[in-house]
């Protein structure tokens, strides 16, 4: 009786239904992580690659600091293209506004994927709660064909399907956290291209002046 009242016994054994809530939450978790230590990969990167750009730029502030032949810096990249508008009418406008869309264009690919976490931490706990209402409706229907209700009879159905609830709230709860977590260091990163976009406008328009 106490393996059948174990966690796995409750769930090997549970409705077919509940069964297939927790498998669906299982697999939300593990997408949900798998972003997570995606997105945390790629930002880590972002930060070193603006923190080693501003090194560089803040030893020597000129268009020339900026430009490096077939550098693999996204950053450096960009300016790179921004440069070559500089001998044209209204290049200095022009530059800013490539440098701006390269950036906005990095911030949307890094935005990929944490409306997913969002979408995660919000239905999560919902699913697991049809799992619930629908374990616990399974269980009090059993007790149709049961002459004598007792505690012992509807235990397992119950705690089945609070389980349920237990599997939505471990999906829901990380999601909803790095979700957070994620979205206010993409905000950071983002501000830190403006800055470089600022920085980078300011130097093109003194050098122009020379």
């Amino acid at each position: 009786m106490q393996s059948e009242l174990s966690i796995i016994g409750l769930i090997i054994n549970a409705d077919i239904v509940v069964q297939m809530v927790m498998l669906i939450l299982v697999i939300a978790s593990l997408v949900s992580w798998t972003i997570i230590f995606n997105k945390k990969s790629v930002f880590i990167k972002q930060h070193n690659e603006i923190n080693s750009f501003n090194k560089r730029f803040d030893g020597n502030k000129s268009v020339e600091s900026c430009y490096t032949p077939n550098s693999r810096c996204f950053l450096t990249a960009g300016l790179n293209e921004a440069k070559k508008e500089l001998n044209h009418s209204n290049g200095i406008e022009i530059a800013y506004r490539k440098i701006n869309l390269n950036f906005n264009n990095k911030i949307n690919k890094l935005e990929k994927n944490l409306s997913s976490l969002a979408i995660i931490a919000s239905s999560s706990p919902y699913i697991g709660l049809f799992g619930t209402v629908w374990g616990i409706m399974h269980s009090f229907l059993s007790l149709a064909s049961v002459k004598q209700a007792t505690i012992a009879v509807v235990a397992p159905g119950i705690a089945e399907a609070l389980i349920a609830t237990a599997f939505g709230l471990f999906a829901a709860i990380p999601a909803n956290i790095f979700y957070n977590k994620l979205t206010t260091e993409l905000e950071e990163i983002h501000a830190k291209y403006q800055n470089i976009a600022e920085q980078f406008l300011i130097v093109m328009q003194r050098d122009s002046l020379k």
